[in-house]
Formats: structure tokens, C-alpha cells, sequence
């Protein structure tokens, strides 16, 4: 009888056991001791999430462990990628690294026993759902040329798949470097930046804006434009002193930008006179069809030019300049803001601003990628470019670390011998490199803009 009841109750626990085995298995769970998912970040739900380089964190009831090598079981729709994923130290937050476009809905799963309790009790499966920012498509100008707006539609079909290339005028009107690059990687870049630097002194028998021709045969060729000012103003008040001389550095000269709308004050006839004449040059461009990637102002919150003396004059400067400009009939610009990176204050706004550069120098890529993180931290909503830079890491490293610049422009070489392949920014390696991928585009690989 005895033996009969022993054997009883163990039929009883191995059909309990069995029974609740397969309540788990069939209702996901948890059982005693497994870890309970709390919070997630971005929130299931989420919309607005930032793209780019994006850590999903799920933070559970209790501390967890995840294998590396498991990190294949783990998904995410979308077109994501997951680039890594751990648990630092003794933590319940479980993190996932992950790459993110704009405008993208995602579902990220973590299957069942992937994480782990303290005691190896399996979580149950997790899946959260967000979405990512959106950017904005709509030109800032509402009477945009049409193809105005077919070179924006364009940068932004290519934006975070493929990178434009892009060279720098050395001082006057010409393509110089474009010209190098050809030598050195036969492909011209889709990009050619030109600079207002030394309208005050035009027309010369160096320089003439009002002969468009450089500007036009890059157009013509396929080639995109892209214009900015380094606005050199006199030192002091013209009147007073006529020889004084000229200059864009802020420790080099007294215009001060807060005395634009005074018209008692110098610095009112010099800003209007010149602003006119740049007005005008651009007209003309408008007229051949040209569209004008522009970027005015560059760099004003590093203090170093005379436009950033404090954030609220350089942003009069920034609405006053784009206010005349549509009321000059100018439609046939696509405004570039640069920022130095924690400068909110110095943003003229989105309603002036169609997209967001930053300028780099001696950084190398992951320190890039780190600037555009940030940038696009703030800015998500905007297009990003690397509007200027010198002796960065080469555009693969970076574009594999997630820096996806819309377009890249090295500056201008004015000390080396390029016949070497030297540069004072850029070498021939660097422009091999940058050439050699199929997410650069080239000029020849432009569709027709016009």
C-alpha cells in the first residue's frame, strides 16, 4: 500500500510539472524569477525617435544577462541594423546599438531566453514598436524655382543612402580643384563651391562677378552649385578713415552687425550696398537657370568673424538677408545654416533654414561621426552636411560609422604642391578613397537638374 502511494504521488507532480510546462509555452508567461521587461527607451510607441546611430534600452525588474554570440536571434524590422548589443556590468538595462533611418517605422524582438534572469530563468519575449523622425521636406522658400526644388527633392532622395562630393574655389571664381581631382581619381566631384570673398573689390582685372562664366559651365557640365560669403567689410567707419582696409574677422574689425537697420550708422550704407550687389549677382544666375546651394554667414557662433558678435545680430543678419532676398525675386537658393554645435541660440529657425552644415577640421572619422550624432541630435529634422572640411577621416570610415553627411567639401589646398598628390587638406588618397565607393556621388552620376 505504501509503495502504491508513492508512486501515486509522483504520477501527481510529473502531470503538474507537465501541466505547467505547457500553460507557459502556450501563454508566454513568465514564470517565478524570470525578468519582467519595466521600460523601454525609445518607448513602445514612439514616434519622433532619432535616427542615425540610436541605443534601444530595455530595462528590466531585475539584472539580466545576454550572450554576444546570440546577438543573430534578435530583430528589427524596418531596414535597421543592429550593430551590436550587451549588458555592461551587473545592470537590468539590456542595450542594443542600432542604425536607424528617418522616417521609418521599426518593430525591435527579442525572442524568449535570449535574456536571462540571475538564476538562468528565461524572459519572455519582448518587442517594442516606434518610429523615427521625419524630415522636412518642404523648401523654406514657398516660390522656389521648379528646379530649385528638383535639386531639394534630389538631396533628399539620396539623403542617408548616398553622399555627394564636393570641392572649393581656391579664392576667385574657378574650378580648380575639381580640375585636381579629376587628375587624381578621373571623376569630377557633383559639387563645386564658389565664394563672394572679394565682391567689394569686383570688377578687377582678377576677378568679375559680374561674368558668370565659371559658375555656368559647371552648371552647364551637370555639375551642382554652392555659394558662400566670407564678407569682408572695412575695418572702421569708411568716412572717417578710407584706407583702413578691409576684412571678415571679427578681431580685425569694428563693424558691428547690430547697426544694419540704423540708418545713421556706417555700418547701415556698407551692409545695404553690398548686400545689393550680391543680390544682383545672384539674379543673374537665377536668370541662366543656375540653382544656388547657399550658405551665408558660416561658422558664426566661433566668434572668429565679424557676423558673430552674439547671437541675436548674427540672427537679424541671417532673417534681414533672407527677407530682402525674397523680395528681390531671389527663388533660386537653398539657404545652409552652419553650426558649431550647442548653439541653439544662434539657429535662425526652421522657416529660414532648409539645411543644416557643419565645418570640420584635423578630426579624425569617429570624432566626426560624433559631430554629426550631435548635430542630428538637435537637428534630426534637417539634412546634415559636412559643409567644409580639412584633414578628416577618409568618407568610408566615416560613412561606415554612420556619418551620413548629405554632402562633403574639402577646403581649398593653398600651401602644398598637388602635383605630388599633397594637399593642404585633402590629399590624392583621401580623394582615391572617397571616389572609389558607390555611396559618393560623382558629377557624371547626376541626373539632369535643371
Amino acid at each position: 500500500m505504501k509503495k502504491n502511494k508513492i508512486q501515486l504521488l509522483l504520477m501527481l507532480a510529473i502531470g503538474l510539472s507537465i501541466a505547467a510546462c505547457d500553460t507557459d509555452v502556450k501563454h508566454k508567461t513568465p514564470v517565478v524569477g524570470a525578468p519582467v521587461l519595466g521600460e523601454s527607451d525609445p518607448a513602445a510607441n514612439a514616434t519622433n525617435v532619432k535616427a542615425g546611430n540610436k541605443d534601444i534600452t530595455l530595462t528590466y525588474d531585475k539584472n539580466v544577462f545576454f550572450a554576444t554570440e546570440d546577438i543573430h536571434l534578435l530583430t528589427l524590422t524596418g531596414d535597421g541594423e543592429i550593430l551590436d548589443a550587451n549588458v555592461y556590468g551587473s545592470s537590468e538595462d539590456f542595450t542594443i546599438h542600432t542604425r536607424l533611418k528617418k522616417e521609418t517605422s521599426y518593430t525591435l524582438t527579442v525572442p524568449q531566453g535570449v535574456v536571462l534572469g540571475p538564476t538562468q530563468v528565461e524572459a519572455p519575449e519582448v518587442s517594442v514598436s516606434f518610429s523615427t523622425i521625419a524630415l522636412n521636406k518642404s523648401l523654406v522658400n514657398p516660390n522656389a524655382t521648379a528646379a530649385t526644388q528638383k535639386v531639394f527633392s534630389y538631396l533628399l532622395e539620396n539623403y542617408e543612402n548616398k553622399i555627394l562630393s564636393g570641392t572649393m574655389a581656391e579664392v576667385n571664381w574657378n574650378t580648380n580643384e575639381a580640375e585636381m581631382v579629376y587628375q587624381w581619381t578621373g571623376k569630377y566631384p557633383a559639387i563645386n563651391c564658389f565664394d563672394y570673398v572679394h565682391i567689394y573689390v569686383s570688377p578687377s582685372n582678377w576677378i568679375d562677378y559680374d561674368d558668370i562664366t565659371p559658375v555656368k559651365d559647371w552648371w552647364d557640365a551637370g555639375g551642382l552649385v554652392s555659394m558662400m560669403w566670407h564678407w569682408n567689410v572695412p575695418v572702421e567707419d569708411p568716412a572717417v578713415n578710407p584706407d583702413a582696409g578691409y576684412n571678415f574677422y571679427i578681431e580685425e574689425n569694428a563693424f558691428d552687425a547690430a547697426n544694419i537697420n540704423d540708418p545713421d550708422a556706417w555700418e547701415y550704407d556698407v551692409f545695404w550696398t553690398d548686400i545689393a550687389k550680391v543680390a544682383e549677382s545672384l539674379k543673374t544666375l537665377q536668370q541662366e537657370g543656375i540653382v544656388v546651394i547657399w550658405r551665408p554667414f558660416h561658422e558664426a557662433a566661433g566668434g572668429w568673424f565679424w557676423w558673430g558678435r552674439n547671437a541675436d545680430s548674427f540672427k537679424t543678419l541671417w532673417t534681414t538677408m533672407f527677407n530682402y532676398f525674397q523680395s528681390e525675386g531671389l527663388n533660386n537658393l537653398i539657404w545652409v545654416w552652419t553650426c558649431e554645435t550647442e548653439d541653439e541660440d544662434w539657429y535662425p529657425g526652421d522657416a529660414y533654414v532648409d539645411i543644416i552644415g557643419r565645418d570640420l577640421y584635423n578630426t579624425g572619422a569617429s570624432d566626426a561621426v560624433d559631430q554629426y550624432d550631435e548635430v542630428d541630435e538637435e537637428y534630426g529634422h534637417k539634412m546634415i552636411a559636412l559643409t567644409e572640411c580639412g584633414s578628416v577621416g577618409l568618407i568610408s570610415e566615416q560613412w561606415a560609422a554612420g556619418g551620413r553627411w548629405s554632402w562633403f567639401m574639402p577646403w581649398y589646398n593653398a600651401e602644398e604642391d598637388t602635383t605630388a598628390g599633397e594637399h593642404e587638406h585633402a590629399g590624392e588618397e583621401w580623394w582615391q578613397d572617397a571616389m572609389s565607393h558607390d555611396f559618393v556621388i560623382t558629377r557624371d552620376q547626376l541626373p539632369d537638374l535643371k
